[in-house]
């Protein structure tokens, strides 16, 4: 393994004075009170941004945020270095078996399809939940203070996936993925990152966000197949290959 250092999180502290700490029950089931550290921005520069991204932080809407809990360190945030990633065998088939897809990519913009879309992939994916496609549009994915796009991943005319990141000059922080559930076979979720990938080699822009790795979280240990990947672990982005 090898590390890389954090090297610019230091520029980060006059606006971390001003984070305040949220109690709440654990996002993702775990039996812990979670802490958030948080603040709202009306906007953010393009490398402040970065930043947070590069220091463990997150953005829901207009807040950017980090995880603080008490008695709980699983929540790592993870991302891959587009440069070094390589395939392996399976998602080298993912990738060709999506490859009668049309990818666009555009501006945040609520469509009763998407909302259709995003609505069943929440009641599939989080049955005893009430949530809202609405709510996940207007409190989650929509924001101010950095550049936000949609991807659309078609079939012919039929919808079948939609990825909200943001996009800076060197990052890309994929920030939700919501996909027809009966597409299963086609795994949308790893094409969507190995897309996302593929968007940051054509574009010159070095990583790619993922957010946490949870490994006690079934749903959130996929991203540790893409490999080699990175964990910020006590302040260094370390390298598991």
């Amino acid at each position: 393994m090898s590390n890389k250092q954090i090297t610019s999180s230091y520029s980060l502290d006059q606006y971390l004075r001003y984070f305040y700490d949220i109690e709440v029950e654990c996002p993702y089931g775990l039996p812990y009170k979670a802490v958030y550290r948080q603040q709202q921005f009306i906007a953010l520069p393009d490398d402040i941004f970065g930043r947070f991204l590069e220091a463990g932080f997150r953005r829901n809407g207009n807040t950017i945020y980090t995880m603080v809990c008490p008695n709980c360190r699983r929540c790592i945030p993870i991302r891959i270095e587009s440069n070094l990633f390589q395939p392996n065998r399976n998602q080298q088939r993912v990738f060709r078996k999506n490859e009668d897809l049309t990818v666009t990519m555009g501006p945040l913009k609520i469509t009763e399809e998407k909302l259709y879309l995003c609505g069943n992939f929440l009641k599939e994916r989080f049955p005893a939940k009430d949530n809202s496609p609405v709510s996940y549009y207007g409190t989650f994915f929509a924001n101010s203070i950095t550049n936000t796009v949609e991807i659309e991943y078609r079939y012919g005319k039929k919808l079948i996936g939609v990825s909200i990141v943001d996009i800076g000059c060197e990052w890309i922080n994929a920030v939700y993925f919501y996909f027809d559930p009966k597409e299963n076979q086609r795994s949308p979720g790893t094409y969507n990152i190995l897309h996302l990938i593929e968007l940051c080699r054509k574009n010159n822009i070095g990583n790619v966000y993922l957010g946490y790795l949870i490994r006690e979280v079934r749903s959130m240990r996929y991203k540790e197949k893409f490999r080699p990947y990175f964990l910020l672990q006590n302040g260094m982005w370390v390298c598991h290959r």
